[in-house]
Order: C-alpha cells, then structure tokens, then sequence
C-alpha cells in the first residue's frame, strides 16, 4: 500500500463530503423550504426538492456508465473527475445568488450541483482497486468514507456557528450567514481534491487505435458491458440488491431534513442532529471496516441494512426532536459502514481491466435507484398531504435489497473476475 496515492485518495472524500452534509442533507434543504421556496404550500416545498433530487441523479445514471467507458478506453477517469468536480464546486458558488422565491434557480443550480457530485464519484470510485489491493481494498474505502464523515462534519460545525451566532464571524444576519456557508463548500472541496490532482495517476495502458467518436466508443461499450455482465452472475446479483437498499439509504440522506421541517422540527435541531450524525459516523465507519474483517463484509453490511429497517420504522412515528436526535445516531452507525462495505464488495467483483466502466454500472444502478426513493416521497407527499406513508415505504427497498444480498456468493464473484481477467490476458498473449 503506497500512502501517498491512498491519502490524497482518502481527502478528495475529506473535501467533496461537505456537498453531501451542507448541500445536500443540512442547510440547503432547510434554505430550499424556508427561502428559496416562499410562497409555496408546505408539502409542496418537500416536493418539489424531492422532484429535484430525482431529476439530478436521473441525468447522472444515464451519464455514469457512457463516462466510465470513455474513461476506461482514454485512460481519462482523473480528467473526468476533475471537470464533474470543478461542475460542483461551482453550482454551490453559485447558490449564494438564489433569493426568496427563486425555487426554480436553487433546483437548476443543485441538479448541476449534484451532477457534478455525483458524475466526480464515479471516476473517484473508480481509483479504488488502482490504490488498494485485496488485502486493503475493505480498509481503504472505509477509511475514504471516515474521511468524508470527518471533513463533512468539521466544514458543517462552522458552517452551523456561521448561522446560528453570525456576529461572530462579523456577518450581518443568518441569511447571509447561510449563503456564505454555500460559498465555502465550493472553496473547502476545491482545496482538499488538489493532493489527488496532483498524486494520483491512472495506471498506463496501451491505447487502441480509436476510428470513432468516443461518445460512439462510449456507448458501443456501455452495450457490449450489458451483454457481458450476464457472464458475472454474483456481480449481476449484488447490484440488484444495491440497487434496492441504496435507494432507501439514498433517501435517507437527502430527504430527511425536508422530512424533519415537514413535520414542525426547528431548524436548529435538524442541523444539530445531522452534525451529530457526522461525527458518531467516524468512529462506526472504522468499525464496520473491523468488523467486515471478522465476521465477513457481506455479513457486516447484512447487519447495517437491519439497522436501517428499525430506523425506517422509527421515523414513522417521530414526532419530536429528540426522536430525530436517536434516528441521527442511529443512521451515522450504519450510513458509512454500508456504503463503505457496498463499495468494497463491489470492487472485489470487478475484473481488473474494467474498473471505470464497472464502477460506471455501479453508479448507474445507484443514481438510478436514488430516482425512486425522492420520487415516491414527493408524489406520496404531494397526493395525501403528509410524507409519513412516504417514509414507511422506503421498507420495501430495504427489506428486498437484504434478501437479495443473501443469495450473494462474494467469494465465487471475486473468483469470477479474476478468471476472465486471466482469460483475456492469455487471449491478448496469444493474439
């Protein structure tokens, strides 16, 4: 394990995590519904940014595997990275500009924002197998998610002081205490993605002969892979069931705040808990990452998904601030270890020579499963009036996606990919 590569790895998570927190889970929500979104009905203020979050990462799961195979056959994933990366920094610059009312520019700006988040994870996924080995490989993809809670957690502690005590950073009031924060999750993102810029280089490949476009290359890839995934039976298996579970974890993360507002809690409390959520995930993301070495990932991650079953149910009859402080708790125990875990198992499946593009499927059937969750949230809230049934339904992901990971052979697929990378070499050997 060479460290230099692996930190500068681990802070790109340090940095772009704070999109996640401020942007997406604490104070831009909670902005959406009381600024940006003045003058319109309540639920539909919770609507309209679960419509917003569906449009987002719709673009992005079509988006998602083309870019992987692109990257894949250009050697390019650092330069895609960069430009998604960049694409974020500057949507959330930006969201300064939003006023009362201008519902429609801050849904514009976070569609790009989270694009940018998003499109950048994939090929920031992509790095994994290329920094760790199989030996490290669970380790590491905690540790970039300890990172994430970390880095997340420190830029939204002062982002919360900024708002709730301005005098102290000499700012004139809480709304453009607010904005401010906006402005420096572009700035603190940019700052820690530089030692990757730098560091990290993507392992050399000769470069075929290209005779067409690489958006033409990109597709033909992306139809050959869906041929070729049925080869990886086990592979094929996990993502249906990541597909499903991430789709609850996923709207967890973007629709709780909008949740919590929805049902009276004060902004303040909301913040807080997220904050809290952060800092109880660091120590519980290396935990999951010990655990997965003792009692196995897939096990580990199985244990994190019944976590989330309670919590599903829990949150259905929160009524009060301190209900949100135990959900918040709760879900920084399992939120990092499932993602971590789901990335690592993932990245044992994949053969050695396809890790963008496979890292693209794996981002499509993410992004494509965040579009459901968001969706039957607003459309449930928008039809009845309240987003409680809209909360219960996340079970259903939940409890399908831990039955599917049961039938998941994580050994046999690790197997898999190796043989077919061993074929394809004797095939390129002997050609």
């Amino acid at each position: 394990m060479k460290k230099k590569p692996v930190l500068s790895w681990v802070f790109y998570d340090f940095g772009n995590s704070a999109f996640a927190t401020t942007m997406m889970a604490a104070v831009l929500p909670i902005f959406y519904y009381d600024v940006a979104a003045a003058g319109l009905k309540e639920s539909l203020a919770a609507s309209y940014w679960g419509y917003t979050q569906s449009i987002a990462v719709l673009i992005v799961a079509v988006l998602a595997p083309v870019l992987g195979a692109i990257s894949d056959y250009s050697a390019a994933k650092k330069k895609f990275l960069m430009f998604f990366a960049f694409m974020g920094m500057v949507a959330s610059i930006l969201m300064a500009f939003v006023g009362e009312g201008d519902y429609l520019l801050a849904s514009i700006l976070m569609v790009f924002g989270t694009i940018g988040f998003s499109g950048g994870n994939v090929f920031y996924d992509a790095f994994l197998p290329e920094v760790a080995d199989e030996d490290t490989i669970d380790k590491i993809s905690a540790w970039g998610f300890a990172f994430g809670y970390i880095g997340g957690g420190v830029l939204l502690a002062i982002n919360l002081l900024m708002i709730m005590q301005p005098a102290l950073f000499s700012i004139a009031n809480t709304l453009i205490a607010t904005k401010l924060a906006f402005v420096s999750v572009g700035v603190w993102w940019l700052v820690f993605s530089i030692p990757l810029f730098k560091n990290i280089f993507e392992e050399k490949k000769v470069k075929p002969k290209r005779t067409k476009s690489y958006v033409r290359i990109g597709f033909n890839r992306v139809g050959t892979t869906f041929k070729e995934i049925k080869q990886y039976k086990q592979l094929f298996l996990f993502l249906i069931a990541f597909w499903l579970f991430n789709d609850g974890i996923s709207t967890i993360i973007k629709m709780a705040t909008v949740y919590g507002r929805d049902i009276g809690i004060s902004s303040n409390d909301l913040i807080l808990a997220l904050l809290i959520t952060q800092f109880v995930g660091i120590p519980f993301t290396f935990l999951f990452g010990w655990i997965a070495g003792k009692i196995t990932a897939k096990k580990a991650l199985s244990l994190s998904l019944v976590v989330y079953i309670m919590i599903v149910i829990i949150g259905y009859f929160m009524t009060s601030a301190f209900h949100f402080y135990v959900l918040a708790i709760c879900v920084g125990m399992v939120q990092g270890g499932a993602q971590s875990l789901s990335r690592s198992i993932f990245g044992r499946m994949v053969p050695g020579d396809r890790h963008a593009e496979f890292f693209g499927f794996y981002g499509i059937s993410s992004k494509f499963a965040a579009i459901f969750g968001p969706f039957l949230f607003a459309i449930v809230g928008q039809l009845t009036g309240s987003s409680r049934l809209g909360i219960m339904a996340l079970l259903v992901f939940f409890v399908l996606g831990l039955v599917l990971l049961q039938k998941v052979d994580v050994e046999q697929g690790t197997k898999d990919a190796k043989d077919q990378t061993r074929l394809k070499d004797k095939v390129e050997i002997h050609t």
